[in-house]
């Protein structure tokens, strides 16, 4: 008899909508509520699961397109209850449930999990994260924009994907689209903290962005502005610091570009680019044993880069001026 009673319980449970795993802590007991953002709007879809703290006994059910949910078949005593969806952080009560009386309900909010956090909680926008970025290493630029702009619209609340949208448009020459890409995310960066140091990582890659264009467009003092404003949310930025020496070698401040290009060292000692600046620029300063040592660092670093056979002449030429 008790083992029809089970069939039947466990029947009657999985047309109701809901699964059930376990054999224990089942009961006449119902919960019910509602799950919610944070805005108070619906959220639909989301599973809910009734866990008995005594026993293995598992329970789940799923919000309505009201937001709404009931899980009925609990047993007398404490039950954990949690609330999740993909993109949102979980919500979870523990309650003490009756079944000769009705229990309260059970209002869930769920938070949206924001930035880069929110693409690897989620598998289906990391995979299209992803594409995007393989087709962008490619140099495929308008299939890459295609697919970070459908990220984009799937999930707005991950601001920093227009970083990806502005390469693209800088990558093609589209330089006012690539500006306006980076200023949304610095725009963004202010709406969601307040302060741009809240999220270094997104706003030194938009202000080394806004550099990048202003270098194609030659001009060199925004650039510049650009790039140093990097550097001051992100110290330890090698790139941003290699472009402003760059931008001060092109305006003969040579001293200026010299502590740029070692400050790039200094972060990176292995990146022989700022070695082969440094060789040009003590070169045209009239130091010779600092560019022969500059040269010959970027040829121990890199003896394959194209640039080698010319900086070989240019030591022998060197050498030669120094005997």
């Amino acid at each position: 008899m008790r083992l029809r009673i089970a069939i039947l319980l466990t029947v009657c449970l999985a047309g109701a909508g809901f699964t059930v795993t376990g054999q224990e802590d089942f009961g006449r007991g119902r919960i019910h509520g509602v799950v919610v953002d944070e805005q108070g709007a619906p959220v639909v879809d989301a599973l809910v699961v009734a866990k008995s703290r005594e026993g293995r006994t598992k329970l789940e059910g799923r919000s309505d397109e009201n937001g709404r949910f009931a899980i009925a078949g609990l047993g007398s005593g404490a039950w954990r209850v949690t609330a999740s969806k993909n993109g949102y952080i979980d919500s979870e009560v523990v309650m003490n449930v009756k079944q000769l009386r009705a229990n309260p309900p059970i209002t869930f909010t769920l938070n949206k999990i924001k930035g880069a956090a929110a693409v690897s909680s989620d598998k289906e926008l990391a995979a299209l994260f992803e594409k995007g970025d393989a087709l962008l290493s490619r140099g495929d630029y308008v299939e890459a924009q295609n697919v970070f702009q459908e990220f984009a619209a799937k999930y707005p609340e991950v601001y920093q994907v227009h970083l990806n949208i502005g390469m693209c448009y800088l990558k093609t020459g589209e330089l006012d689209k690539a500006q306006a890409e980076f200023e949304l995310v610095l725009e963004k960066v202010l709406a969601a903290h307040g302060d741009y140091k809240k999220d270094p990582a997104a706003t030194q890659k938009a202000f080394s962005g806004l550099g990048e264009v202003a270098l194609k467009r030659d001009d060199f003092e925004t650039a510049q502005n650009c790039f140093s404003r990097a550097l001051e949310i992100s110290p330890q930025d090698e790139v941003a610091a290699y472009n402003v020496g760059e931008i001060f070698f092109s305006s003969q401040r040579i001293d200026e570009a010299i502590a740029y290009f070692e400050r790039a060292i200094s972060v990176k000692p292995d990146w022989s680019r700022p070695y082969l600046r440094l060789g040009y620029v003590y070169l045209n300063k009239g130091d010779m044993t600092k560019a022969l040592e500059s040269f010959q660092t970027f040829i121990r670093l890199d003896p394959d880069h194209p640039e080698v056979p010319q900086v070989k002449n240019m030591i022998a030429t060197i050498e030669k001026i120094k005997k």
